[in-house]
């Protein structure tokens, strides 16, 4: 931008729209997002967490890319060459669905078009709504680099993903198998263990009688599920059980369809739980399989894919699983086999994407083996050499779950995803799994597509182009920090971790932060039912881009879930106009200031050097604390240095050079203003990009655009302790006159009288040198400042560190309320006093705290004990 803009007047309000649709389009034009500009600067990579193209962004997507987006631009400020890989997720099941439900809506399924018309529909689907999230980043001001945008299902993923299916085939971890698996009656696939959500439920259990064939009795078993009785093929009980020895072998009519089980043996049963006796149903539970494989029983299934009952189900065939269950347990309660029927709460599966109860289903499918893969992550981990976690709790929950993974289904039993790479030869049987597509008379390949999450395991390295040895995979690979969300530590970031380990011998990321959920104000879980969502996009247009992205992103603490509060964006709203406000003010006293004129050892006052001082602390503090992913707390550390030290006090302090007669202090002044207002705006910038673009624009500066500003760095030449303790006494003075204005309701208009006695001849050379400053900021019509000073008779009184402050407020006080406030104040002095004893007396705290933290303590004890014998005194005095 032209440097003539510094000289042009800002507009008195902030116009976020016309701010945010302005920069966001220059930046684009400019191409200042994009990596590789800087060959010789050290890397820095995030890969965005592929938002699914199935329907608009939500406001957690907003929490996790501003988050990235402030780290990313931090780090491009700091002179890294900052790459942000943007992209999509295919979202296989999720993505099918809503397709299929619009195609419903015409009258029509995937079937009646086929598979390949059909794909076509979803890939004109996926584009509408790839465009919609790229408008929706723009509109959030993420600064992605859209020249290496990608998709999971594109060409070069696609390649990547049929190489890591062919590698794990030929090691033999991939295989297909007939198991007990997850399966949407609903969405007809099958599903992984944690694409299922469990949801306590109020159901019954059912106590049914299972007669033994030689009519001597019968076997009492419990179940959730009755229907699925129609499949049991024996009854299991523990071999030591001596109420069940002498059963063993013997053989039960199973009622209804009249076959005939086992009694069998085996030590999966609990003696001590229920009857002792369990119903085992091969093809409908997950533990009777495995029950069922070590006793070579038969596998029955009783319903088909969609949930609906089959020929094995006797008279119940064509019933809903669940109609069948109150019919089926009608029957068994005439026939006298169910006993009993208890209420029942219990975890119940449902799908996590079409919401329908989790049927466990034998069925073949394919499979990744998941232990050995797992156990190089956890070595990795265990020696030291695995990934960061932040909060480092999650490391627990991670190692816990991938010391107890089970073999991934990757199969699913949809069209649109990546098609499995293997051919059946249907004349020989075999199977042919491959890189490339085969073609035969005799070969067809597998109709099923892999799990949306086996594409995604990849992310971190397909999207830089591997298999292929790319140069943005050599310079951009590891990444450095992976920002998501806890929920999904088990579905993405430990299978990242798996096939990263496996096929490029290194950690995909350095450091994984995960942040908490966005929850509504009253703290639950935001969803369509509950009418309690919030669109980001309505926040923006409310309130700006800026507002929403410094709230959500300082308002978070790693791990910890957010509660959305529109006051705090309002409240981020103000920090905006607080920042607009003073620039507007310091751009009216800089007119004609150049760049080259910024000079911070010129005759610098004690306001411009504690400014400075200030500045320098924060940025030393802003930048740690980013480098820790502390936002919460940034936030808190720009917004007290913006709003109380810049905008209340130096601000405040500067009008006295900036419309004063002394030419050298003027320009000083200028400097210094112009200085720490272009370093605060870089300061801000990763969080409210667009607001601190606006105003760095107007400034003095050097540079197209504050994206590529360079950060602030701390500078020991700034450092001013004295300037700092000089103005802690004058800004304690101030703030006690103005307190006890406030009290006695005199207000600044009204000029009074103000006697200082310092403490010492240091604190009176600060009074001198600022006498000004006092004069101006307590509205004096005398000020008077001695040592040797006697209290007056009828005075408001103040104890400040350094000083003792009267007012003779004649006619305007009442000496007993004089002396209740000042006894009030005693006891805020004695809580002071015991709290940092209490401190000093902890054994613990001394013996771990540095010894200038201790020295500090100390010294506010003595500080407290000093102002709290001088009120003492001054009460006495009152007193008479």
């Amino acid at each position: 931008m032209s440097e003539q803009q510094t000289k042009q007047s800002m507009p008195s309000t902030y116009d976020p729209k016309a701010a945010e649709q302005k920069w966001y389009d220059y930046w684009i034009k400019g191409n200042y997002f994009a990596a590789g500009k800087r060959p010789d600067a050290e890397p820095y990579t995030i890969v965005i967490p592929p938002p699914n193209v199935t329907g608009m962004l939500h406001i957690g997507h907003a929490l996790d890319f501003t988050l990235q987006d402030v780290l990313i631009r931090a780090k491009r400020m700091q002179g890294y060459d900052a790459l942000w890989l943007p992209g999509t997720d295919h979202a296989g099941i999720a993505t099918q669905t809503k397709v299929e439900q619009k195609l419903r809506e015409q009258g029509q399924t995937r079937h009646d078009l086929g598979r390949e018309a059909f794909l076509e529909k979803v890939w004109d689907w996926k584009e509408q709504y790839a465009d919609t999230i790229r408008e929706q980043w723009a509109k959030m001001g993420l600064s992605l680099d859209y020249t290496r945008e990608r998709f999971t299902l594109d060409e070069g993923l696609s390649k990547a993903v049929r190489e890591v299916f062919v590698k794990l085939y030929e090691k033999g971890l991939i295989y297909r198998g007939k198991k007990i698996i997850n399966w949407d009656p609903a969405a007809r696939t099958a599903l992984s263990d944690i694409e299922v959500e469990y949801k306590e439920l109020s159901g019954h259990l059912y106590h049914l009688k299972y007669p033994l064939k030689d009519g001597s009795g019968f076997i009492t078993v419990a179940t959730t599920r009755p229907e699925t009785m129609l499949g049991d093929t024996a009854v299991a009980v523990h071999p030591e059980d001596e109420r069940y020895k002498h059963l063993i072998g013997s053989m039960l009519l199973l009622p209804i369809v009249n076959r005939e089980i086992p009694i069998i043996a085996d030590e999966y049963v609990e003696k001590e739980f229920g009857s002792g006796a369990v119903k085992i149903t091969p093809a409908h539970d997950p533990n009777d399989f495995e029950v069922g494989e070590r006793h070579q029983l038969e596998q029955i299934i009783v319903m088909d894919e969609s949930g609906v009952m089959n020929e094995e189900a006797g008279p119940y065939q064509g019933m809903d699983r669940f109609e069948c269950r109150k019919k089926l347990v009608k029957d068994l309660q005439e026939g006298g086999i169910c006993v009993s029927i208890e209420d029942h709460v219990h975890q119940v599966g449902h799908s996590e994407r079409s919401g329908a109860v989790v049927e466990p289903y034998l069925s073949t499918q394919w499979f990744v083996a998941m232990k050995p893969l797992a156990e190089a992550a956890i070595k990795a981990q265990k020696e030291g050499k695995g990934v960061q976690f932040v909060p480092d709790r999650f490391e627990k929950i991670y190692l816990n779950w991938i010391e107890n993974v089970r073999d991934w289904c990757i199969s699913r039993q949809l069209w649109w995803g990546h098609r499995i790479p293997a051919w059946y030869d249907d004349a020989t049987g075999d199977i042919h799994v491959s890189r490339e597509d085969l073609d035969g008379d005799h070969l067809r390949q597998d109709g099923d597509v892999l799990d949306t999450w086996f594409s995604s395991a990849l992310w971190p390295f397909s999207t830089l182009g591997w298999p292929d040895e790319t140069n943005d995979l050599k310079r951009y690979y590891p990444t450095d920090v992976l920002v998501t969300g806890y929920d999904i530590i088990y579905f993405w970031v430990a299978r990242m971790i798996f096939t990263a380990l496996e096929f490029t011998d290194e950690m995909p990321f350095k450091d994984v932060l995960l942040h908490g959920l966005v929850r509504d104000k009253d703290g639950q879980k935001m969803s369509k039912s509950l009418g309690n969502g919030v669109d980001p996009l309505e926040v923006i247009e409310q309130y700006g881009a800026d507002a929403m992205r410094f709230m959500i992103s300082t308002g978070s603490t790693p791990g910890q879930d957010l509660r959305f509060r529109y006051e705090k964006v309002e409240q981020a709203r103000n920090f905006a106009n607080k920042i607009w406000n003073a620039s507007r003010f310091a751009l009216m006293n800089l007119e004609g200031f150049r760049y080259e004129q910024i000079a911070l050892d010129g005759k610098l006052g004690t306001a411009d050097r504690w400014i400075l001082h200030r500045l320098n602390e924060t940025v030393k503090d802003v930048t740690r604390l980013i480098d820790s992913y502390e936002f919460g707390e940034t936030g808190r550390v720009l917004y007290n240095f913006i709003w109380d030290d810049l905008c209340d006090w130096y601000i405040e302090f500067s009008k006295l050079s900036l419309n004063g007669s002394d030419e050298a202090a003027r320009l000083a002044t200028q400097s210094v203003l112009s200085y720490v207002l272009d370093r605060t705006q870089r300061l801000i910038h990763p969080f409210m990009p667009f607001i601190s673009e606006e105003i760095w624009q107007h400034l003095p500066h050097e540079g197209d655009t504050i994206t590529l500003a360079a950060w602030p760095t701390y500078d020991a030449k700034l450092e001013a302790p004295d300037a700092v303790k000089e103005m802690e006494l004058l800004m304690d003075i101030i703030r006690a006159v103005r307190n006890i204005r406030s009290e006695v309701n005199v207000p600044m208009s009204k000029k009074i009288e103000l006697l200082i006695k310092p403490s010492g001849a240091a604190e009176a050379a600060i009074l001198v040198r600022n006498e000004e400053f006092i004069k101006r900021f307590c509205a004096t019509s005398r000020l008077e400042c001695s040592e040797a000073m006697a209290a007056p008779e009828k005075a408001m009184t103040a104890i400040v560190t350094g000083a003792e402050l009267y007012l003779p407020l004649a006619g305007l006080i009442d000496i007993s309320q004089e002396i209740a406030r000042l006894e009030k104040e005693v006891k805020h002095l004695n809580a002071e006093v015991e709290r940092v004893e209490k401190k000093l007396a902890n054994q613990g705290f001394v013996a771990k705290a540095p010894a200038h933290v201790i020295e500090e303590e100390r010294a506010k004890m003595n500080d407290y004990g000093d102002k709290r014998g001088k009120v003492l005194a001054r009460i006495a005095e009152l007193r008479g």
